[in-house]
């Protein structure tokens, strides 16, 4: 095997495929990329058992072949390379790695043992526009929980409906739901729950023009973004019926200046622990939000916020970083707060133009 790339591009490609390198099985060979040259272009594969990953580049073959190599090494050597032509030629037992006037040999492993790329057998898929599906899955998938033993709650919840996607991420103390229309040619009914990390990886990928592919398996989920392939093992099990948590009216609602809001928040959050809450005094009167937190033998804070307030007057407090995040992800000028009691969770909406909703159970006022 033989062939030449320039370094920006085996680096991008390793940087992609390296997320499926297994790092805890007794294996060895799962800690290994596998490469095949073919005609004129480089097929890169990694699996850890649950995701596959295969990223196909163009490349200078001068020798057709394959071989798997030591994944975190090989990977560490190219970023290392200065930006020039990289020359790797190997054999059954070793391969060696030139650029400008730097040379390594690298042991390999034996590509026979690597495992196939799954072929799946796929029921249902849909195409989103790859700069609508990172927005959405960056508003949501931080919410997911990273408990383990409630595994369908580390997944997001992606359904496409009458031309309606959506995904909604909940950990069981706060909820994510976002919605967007999609063009009438990539629509077809879709639901599934997906690895929440899994769902950020793919959205932290570059930005094209093209879309993502999401397609459904019997147990799996396939992925096809430009030249990488990616198969991953959908979260089995039925996702809470988030649904019956949001209330179809409310007894207090305020708009109020989303920019100004985080500021307030993080200045409160200065004397918080996270056991330290601050809390909302919302009052119709005045129109205005009273922010404050109080962190025993430390001190307390106040900051008052000018809002435009309906209803009844209410006291609600929320836990701050989980305020942040859901904060963070609104990109309206203006937030509602909507809440029922002190005691009822409170849900922060975006302005209008922007379909995202962000529930937080409350904190108990002491």
């Amino acid at each position: 095997m033989k062939f030449s790339i320039n370094q920006t591009e085996l680096q991008n490609a390793l940087t992609i495929v390296m997320k499926g390198v297994s790092t805890r099985s007794t294996l060895p060979i799962l800690s290994g990329v596998y490469i095949q040259a073919h005609n004129d272009s480089l097929t890169m594969q990694t699996t850890d058992l649950e995701l596959s990953i295969q990223y196909t580049v163009d490349a200078l073959i001068e020798e057709e072949g394959e071989t798997v190599v030591p994944g975190k090494l090989f990977a560490e050597i190219i970023k290392n390379l200065p930006d020039a032509a990289v020359h790797v030629a190997g054999n059954e037992e070793a391969v060696v790695v030139t650029c400008d006037a730097a040379s390594f040999s690298l042991k390999t492993l034996n590509p026979q043992d690597f495992p196939g790329f799954p072929t799946v057998d796929v029921h249902q898929s849909i195409q989103i526009p790859f700069d609508r599906f990172a927005t959405m899955v960056k508003r949501v998938a931080r919410v997911v929980s990273k408990d383990e033993s409630r595994a369908i709650l580390t997944g997001v919840l992606i359904t496409l409906e009458d031309k309606l996607l959506k995904m909604v991420a909940t950990d069981s103390y706060r909820l994510a739901v976002t919605e967007a229309d999609v063009p009438d040619e990539m629509a077809g009914d879709f639901e599934a729950v997906i690895s929440g990390s899994f769902l950020q990886d793919i959205a932290a990928l570059p930005k094209t023009d093209n879309p993502v592919s999401l397609a459904l398996a019997e147990n799996q989920i396939v992925v096809t973004y430009c030249n990488t392939v990616f198969v991953n093992r959908r979260i089995e099990g039925n996702f809470p019926n988030y649904r019956q948590l949001l209330p179809d009216s409310y007894v207090t609602r305020a708009s109020m200046n989303v920019g100004h809001l985080i500021a307030a928040v993080k200045r409160a959050s200065l004397l918080s622990n996270t056991a330290t809450p601050v809390k909302f005094d919302v009052n119709v009167g005045s129109q205005t939000a009273l922010l404050s937190s109080t962190a025993q033998d430390i001190g307390s804070t106040q900051e008052t916020l000018s809002c435009e307030a309906e209803g009844e007057d209410v006291e609600i407090a929320f836990n701050y970083a989980y305020l942040l995040d859901g904060l963070s992800s609104v990109t309206t000028e203006k937030v509602y707060l909507e809440a029922q009691s002190s005691m009822k969770p409170g849900i922060f909406k975006a302005d209008e133009g922007e379909n995202f909703l962000y529930l937080v159970m409350p904190v108990r006022i002491s």
